[in-house]
């Protein structure tokens, strides 16, 4: 086989390898007979919102593994027709050959992207806070920006965001935020984007049109589903209610419909009062603390815990994850993977993609720059 030919068939195979790793195929099809199993009982359907998430899974690992037992058969074919080529001299069946080769190059990429989302929680709703750090007015305005940026990015992907909290700034922008984001494999994207980021831009607040560099940080951590259990004593918890500074009108300004509940042990707090109802705050920020929780103990796992929570306690110079110049010149560059962008507006508008594909495979992988030095 021709050198060019045999490496592309050699690249196909290390793909093929690759994506059998990360489904973990063996594991997979026995979960899959389970879910099939599943599928059978009758009375799945009295519970809608847990069958859709069982049809949902069946359907993804279902397309995975046909995925990978067709991609294997092409490429076996195509090694034969390469070899028929070349025997009998027909340019044109091996042209056609490594033409499908290079579909199936391209396929495997998407289905690797894919493979990468099959954390623990990976394909669960997600929390996102935005929270302005160093810089005041600035910074405020900047998480403001980010806020948009991700709600932007949702929208390309048709994800769902509601509104949970929102502090304001004093004269513009906000303080902090929090949006549940909804959608297949939320939290397996989002969770990329936790950390600080670094604005540097002439500030629209500044008399003198000085440049102005702004920091903001965002966390993310899944909503949890009854598949996850996590178990909290309330004597642990300190409940919380005040009048609600969010949407609403008059009816949350004189009634204590939002709710703050504090984690003693580890500190953790949580706020709703997205909702007229102190009840449907209350049952919220329930939620969401069990999903930080439950975040904190993910990240026990990761070998990166202790480094990654080390870059959020400080929103400011060397900590940032990604930095964003405005001005003098355009240029977007993440500082763990070094990709970058020379059209910072498309990514404040949400093209974040290229940003997170990185950073998933450098999380799966291991590997990328050992030290990406940041912009000025």
């Amino acid at each position: 086989m021709r050198a060019e030919l045999a490496a592309k068939v050699d690249e196909v195979n290390k793909s093929v390898e690759l994506l059998r790793q990360h489904l973990n195929v063996d594991r997979s099809r026995r979960r899959l007979a389970e879910l099939n199993a599943i599928a059978e009982d009758p009375k799945l359907w009295d519970d809608p919102e847990r069958a859709q998430k069982i049809m949902q899974e069946r359907t993804s690992l279902e397309d995975a593994l046909t995925a990978i037992d067709r991609v294997t058969q092409d490429l076996a074919d195509n090694i034969e027709l390469i070899e028929l080529g070349e025997m009998e001299g027909d340019e044109g069946v091996i042209t056609e050959a490594s033409a499908a080769l290079d579909a199936l190059k391209a396929e495997l990429a998407r289905r690797e992207l894919d493979a990468l989302l099959s954390g623990e929680a990976d394909s669960n709703d997600t929390y996102l806070e935005v929270h302005a750090g160093a810089g005041g007015t600035d910074s405020q305005d900047w998480a403001e920006m980010l806020l948009r940026m991700y709600r932007r990015w949702c929208e390309r992907h048709g994800f769902k965001v509601e509104l949970v909290d929102e502090s304001a700034g004093e004269q513009a922008g906000l303080k902090s935020a929090t949006i549940i984001v909804k959608g297949h494999n939320a939290y397996g994207w989002l969770k990329t984007e936790a950390g600080v980021h670094r604005l540097v831009r002439i500030s629209p607040f500044d008399s003198n049109a000085r440049r102005q560099t702004s920091f903001a940080s965002i966390d993310v951590y899944p909503v949890i589903d009854d598949r996850i259990v996590v178990d909290i004593n309330e004597s642990d918890v300190r409940v919380d209610t005040m009048r609600s500074g969010g949407a609403g009108g008059q009816h949350v300004n004189k009634t204590e419909s939002a709710v703050r509940l504090t984690h003693i042990p580890t500190g953790i707090a949580v706020v709703s009062q997205g909702d007229r109802s102190q009840h449907k705050n209350r049952a919220t920020a329930w939620n969401m603390l069990r999903a930080k929780l439950f975040e904190m103990e993910l990240k026990k796992r990761e070998e990166a815990a202790a480094a990654e929570q080390a870059a959020r306690t400080d929103i400011g110079w060397g900590h940032q994850i990604r930095s964003y110049v405005l001005q003098p010149y355009q240029l977007v560059k993440d500082l763990r993977t070094g990709v970058t962008s020379g059209t910072p507006q498309e990514v404040l508008d949400g093209d974040l993609d290229p940003f997170m594909e990185a950073a998933l495979a450098q999380r799966a992988y291991g590997g990328g720059p050992a030290q990406v030095e940041d912009v000025d």
